[in-house]
């Protein structure tokens, strides 16, 4: 029977393998403080405790953890912890469909064995947020078809519905998932149209992950075009505006799905935005109640002396 010293040990490997895709024993035996064969008798007991501990030969191998039958259990520090905590609390009344079940399951079982210290601050960040209503759903199968597609590298099909457009099949190579407001996106290279594209996932259907493997090409940062595609690309107008605040102020009151705002000088910024109304748009910029100077298009110009025109009247 292992004794107290050996069980303590034992559970730092796990945590080390668990940190880390691979370890050498060189390296696992300067964190532990113990002999090569130490940390090989460790890892036999790990496996004999249903631990799926791969040994990688080669230069660049070592120990990793493997993937087994069943999910063994895991070692989670403080801050893991909570963060696991607080995301199963979302997840159980969120926007992944499918997955609020499982999510309390899941948080019924790591809240039996959470320590009082932690237990009250999950709580205290779960009572003190809401979910905004309207936020659109997303199929849990596809959220984790396409993360793993992602990190894979393997292509994509899927059945896709354009805003007013019939429902076509689409090949894509997927780079990376970004949640912009109430949506989730995905950016990814279109095989048949060969140019980047940006997809919702609410409006996917039929998505399977292929055999096709692909190589990684040069793309642009996810966030930013993600941002350039829901707040320019699908409106017939593009706006720029120069407002007289920093950038962090107007972001602050400007949602990002919304409009980019980018730094200018002496205390101004640009703010850019799509729209099909430019009376719409002229209306939001004059709520934000600063001082603008209108760069393009000359139609926005027009829409708010119209605008200032009508409320002129109405004093």
């Amino acid at each position: 029977m292992p004794s107290e010293g050996t069980t303590e040990r034992v559970l730092r490997l796990l945590a080390l393998l668990q940190r880390r895709a691979m370890w050498t024993a060189v390296e696992l035996s300067a964190e532990l403080g113990v002999t090569d064969r130490s940390v090989r008798r460790d890892i036999e007991r790990l496996r004999s405790l249903g631990y799926p501990v791969d040994a990688v030969p080669g230069v660049g191998g070592g120990y990793r953890l493997g993937a087994g039958k069943e999910l063994p259990p895991l070692l989670l520090d403080d801050e893991e912890a909570t963060a696991t905590a607080v995301s199963l609390r979302m997840a159980a009344g969120g926007t992944i469909s499918g997955i609020g079940d499982a999510a309390l399951r899941a948080l019924a079982k790591l809240d039996q064995v959470m320590p009082p210290r932690l237990r009250g601050g999950v709580r205290a960040v779960y009572e003190a947020t809401e979910t905004l209503d309207g936020t659109q759903e997303i199929d849990v199968e596809i959220l984790t078809v396409l993360s793993r597609a992602c990190r894979d590298r393997v292509r994509v099909r899927f059945l896709y519905t354009r805003y007013g457009a019939q429902e076509r099949e689409r090949r894509v190579e997927p780079v990376r998932m970004v949640a912009a407001g109430w949506h989730w996106y995905l950016m990814a290279y279109d095989v048949d149209r060969e140019d980047w594209r940006t997809f919702r996932l609410d409006r996917m259907r039929s998505v399977v992950a292929t055999t096709w493997r692909f190589r990684a090409r040069e793309h642009p940062d996810p966030v930013e075009y993600v941002q350039e595609s829901v707040t320019a690309s699908p409106y017939s107008h593009l706006a720029r505006v120069r407002l007289h605040a920093p950038a962090e102020e107007v972001r602050r009151r400007v949602p990002p799905r919304m409009a980019r705002i980018e730094e200018d000088t002496e205390g101004w910024c640009i703010l850019t935005a799509g729209a099909d109304d430019l009376d719409w748009l002229a209306l939001h910029i004059a709520m934000l109640d600063l001082e603008t100077e209108i760069l393009e298009p000359p139609e926005l110009r027009e829409a708010a002396a119209a605008l200032a025109h009508r409320l002129m009247m109405m004093s």
